[in-house]
């Protein structure tokens, strides 16, 4: 018998071992890596993530409530002492009566600046004043009162002026060492010009601009025009003094004329630059 022919060989051998491989069964995929420390995620976790959260919510809601009553309804912090501080003509009693603040009411609902406008209105003299919790239980009204630099003449009394020129109280007495202002300027040819408002304010400014020491021995401001200034002094003394420009050169040159001329009566500082004496 023949044996296979060389085609037929290469056929055969092409079946058998040259041709195409058959596929063969595919892998499963591997199932995804869980994340490291993920726990189940359904209805149980969340609830169990939500516990804290409310508890912590009811806790501040507790806290806050408590606060609120300890601030408001209990009797805790409640105003039970009021102090009043830095008056010198008023009296410290006259302050807390002006003020008229709410003993028994909590303290954290007084109004510090109703009462700082309360005690202004009725206190003229008062300037300023700071109104402070003192916690647990106090307020404190700390005031600074306005300064007369300068005194108007009524009938028998004296209205104070301070260096703004506010007229803030009418005494009996006049206060020792502020000056009287006199105005004496209806016939000046600056009256039109210049109102007896307007004249009062620079003397004002005069007033307040004087050296400590001369303020003291300083008697009288007397106004006869806005430039024509006079300054009655202890002793007799007269100065002339201008307008109110250049106060602080002019309370300089008189200091010094002063010292220089002590058994002078008469002083001209009007032009600070040069100063006259005269009189002995």
């Amino acid at each position: 018998m023949a044996g296979a022919t060389t085609a037929q060989r290469g056929t055969s051998d092409r079946s058998g071992r040259g041709g195409k491989k058959r596929p063969g069964p595919s892998k499963p995929p591997k199932p995804p890596k869980s994340s490291k420390g993920s726990g189940p995620r359904g209805p149980g976790g969340a609830r169990a993530r939500r516990v804290p959260v409310l508890a912590s919510l009811a806790a501040a809601a507790l806290l806050a409530g408590g606060g609120t009553w300890a601030l408001y309804g209990s009797s805790w912090l409640r105003v039970e002492r009021v102090t009043a501080s830095g008056t010198e003509v008023l009296t410290p009693e006259q302050v807390l009566t002006a003020a008229a603040v709410p003993v028994g009411a909590p303290l954290v609902s007084v109004d510090t600046d109703e009462i700082a406008s309360r005690l202004r209105g009725r206190l003229p003299r008062i300037d300023s004043v700071d109104v402070v919790r003192s916690w647990p239980h106090g307020i404190g009204l700390k005031v600074t009162e306005r300064k007369p630099v300068l005194l108007i003449k009524k009938e028998a009394e004296f209205v104070e002026v301070d260096a703004t020129g506010v007229r803030f109280d009418t005494v009996g007495r006049a206060p020792a060492g502020v000056p009287v202002l006199e105005l004496a300027a209806e016939h000046s040819p600056s009256a039109r010009r210049f109102d007896e408002q307007r004249l009062l304010r620079e003397a004002v400014g005069i007033a307040g601009s004087l050296p400590a020491a001369i303020a003291k021995e300083t008697l009288q401001v007397k106004v006869r025009s806005y430039d024509s200034v006079l300054l009655q002094l202890t002793k007799g003394r007269t100065v002339v003094w201008g307008s109110g420009e250049l106060g602080e050169a002019k309370g300089r040159a008189l200091t010094a004329l002063l010292k220089a001329a002590p058994k002078a009566d008469h002083f001209d500082v009007s032009v600070p630059t040069a100063p006259a004496v005269s009189g002995s």
